[in-house]
């Protein structure tokens, strides 16, 4: 396949090398009329002929001499058929010989159909591609049970709702929808949103998804050498992107209640100087550990960065989703002026929607407005505005209540075998949220038991992935998009994988 579309491109620049000497009036030169040539296969069937001595613009008169003899667009399968043969490779023709050079229309027809056979073989190639379904690697114990991605199953999605959305905000507002519109975001969902947290919508940013939203706060906070606070574990991708900028990460240890305050206040007063620029804190049933802020740390922590001048990034897509408990007040609405929000749509909506948010003070987010603008103009208006269209009917309340009630009987199902199949397993029941973090016992390489579980058909992540260092002996299990069947089956196969551990 990417030989044959490789062929075609080299074919395509050729074709454009030609029709420019045409163009400047130039001959196409002598080789346009006697070559000598070795057979190559074509992506419809046929035999082109390619030069044994490099040509340019010849080469590409033979090829359409020969397409002239008939076309391969005839050979197509129907539009939409399920199934498409692959191009063969017959016997080449013996290579004809050109009595006159093809014209400038001639040259343009074959340089259509050249790009018509691309886009259909690259559709082709995708259509099969689609047709696969995850897990696709078969396992002596069957089909892989994955603990490793935070995405719902499609199951608990509301694609009727979201299909619903769609046709509305094609129905109420295409001009809005279908514009580049601003880098603040779709000005409807904007306001729904500062709504939502009792805010101006001024302090409101709509981005392609909250890793956006993270990645153009530290582009217009962090400059290298930064102090930045981060939790011990933490999201894997908000690490890799502080260090990618040349911050100095100081990762403070995380406790079933939230990050350790009064570790960080000793941190914090052994530094007279370099003070932190930020302090990334994920609150609510954090990824990768599942444990919540308390009340009372977050208010500490509003204190220390009241006295150390440093801005609370607060990292919060998954606060909708608490199945047990009382929900704590957002860090922004205790301190709108020191503390930045983010949060998401991937885990209420849907992953593939990509649209996140940031919320903070009106100067700040008037900054990084401006470097979304020089980045990409504006968001994804047409994702926004169905996002807006279904907060605004009232399916996005369905959708998380929905959405929680299938992770409470996860999350209580992924508790109770661990409790059963692996008793050695330290953890925290998790309040909301996607994760549950399991500590073994001391010495456990969990990199073995990553290898042993994959041989059963199990995937986790490992703990070291979420730490700066440490960690060898734990792991994240996410139990969002399996089932409870699924859960049980694969601790089953991870407690299996962990018996077969050497022993110290």
């Amino acid at each position: 396949m990417a030989r044959t579309l490789g062929e075609l491109e080299r074919k395509l620049r050729q074709l454009e090398s030609t029709l420019s000497a045409i163009g400047r009036g130039e001959e196409p030169g002598e080789a346009t009329r006697t070559v000598t040539a070795t057979p190559t296969p074509t992506p419809t069937g046929r035999s082109a002929t390619e030069p044994s001595a490099p040509l340019d613009r010849g080469s590409r008169l033979v090829d359409e001499a020969i397409e002239r003899g008939g076309s391969g667009d005839s050979r197509r399968s129907p539009a939409g058929a399920q199934h498409r043969s692959i191009p063969s490779s017959p016997t080449p023709p013996a290579a004809p010989r050109l009595t006159q050079p093809p014209s400038a229309a001639e040259l343009l027809g074959f340089r259509d159909r050249l790009e018509r056979t691309a886009r259909e073989l690259t559709h082709d190639y995708d259509e099969l591609l689609g047709r696969l379904s995850y897990p696709a690697v078969p396992t002596p114990t069957g089909p892989t049970i994955s603990f490793a991605r935070g995405a719902p199953s499609l199951d608990i999605v509301d694609v009727e709702g979201l299909r619903d959305a769609a046709a509305r905000a094609f129905e109420s507002d295409p001009g809005g929808a279908t514009a580049y519109g601003t880098s603040v975001g779709y000005p409807r969902l904007r306001s729904w949103i500062a709504n939502r947290h009792g805010v101006e919508p001024e302090r409101v940013l709509v981005t392609n998804g909250s890793m956006q939203a993270d990645a153009f706060l530290f582009e217009h906070l962090v400059e290298p050498e930064d102090v930045v606070i981060v939790e011990r574990p933490s999201y894997d991708r908000t690490l890799l992107s502080l260090r990618q900028r040349g911050a100095h990460l100081h990762a403070v240890e995380l406790q079933p209640d939230g990050i350790d305050t009064e570790a960080l206040a000793s941190l914090l007063g052994g530094w007279p100087r370099a003070r932190p620029k930020l302090a990334h804190i994920i609150p609510n049933f954090q990824n990768p550990a599942g444990y919540t802020l308390s009340l009372a740390k977050r208010r500490a922590l509003l204190t220390l960065a009241e006295e150390h001048g440093f801005i609370v990034f607060e990292d919060d897509p998954y606060v909708a989703l608490r199945f047990t408990g009382e929900p704590l007040p957002s860090m922004l609405s205790m301190d709108p002026e020191r503390v930045v929000y983010a949060s998401s749509f991937s885990k209420t909506v849907c992953p593939g929607i990509r649209v996140g948010y940031l919320v903070g003070p009106p100067d700040l987010i008037a900054g990084i407005a401006q470097l979304a603008t020089n980045t990409y103009i504006s968001p994804n208006m047409v994702a926004q505005a169905i996002v807006y269209e279904f907060c605004a009917s009232g399916a996005i309340d369905r959708s998380i209540e929905t959405v929680r009630k299938a992770l409470s009987e996860r999350a209580a199902t992924l508790v109770d075998a661990l409790h059963r199949e692996l008793p050695d397993a330290e953890f925290v029941a998790p309040q909301g949220g996607y994760f549950l973090w399991v500590t073994l016992p001391p010495g456990t390489d969990v990199s073995a038991l990553f290898t042993a579980a994959a041989e059963r058909g199990v995937s986790f992540v490992k703990g070291t992935d979420f730490m700066l260092e440490g960690g060898e002996n734990t792991l994240r299990l996410a139990y969002s998009g399996v089932t409870p069947a699924q859960i049980d089956e694969g601790v089953a196969r991870l407690a299996d994988a962990y018996r077969s551990l050497p022993r110290a």
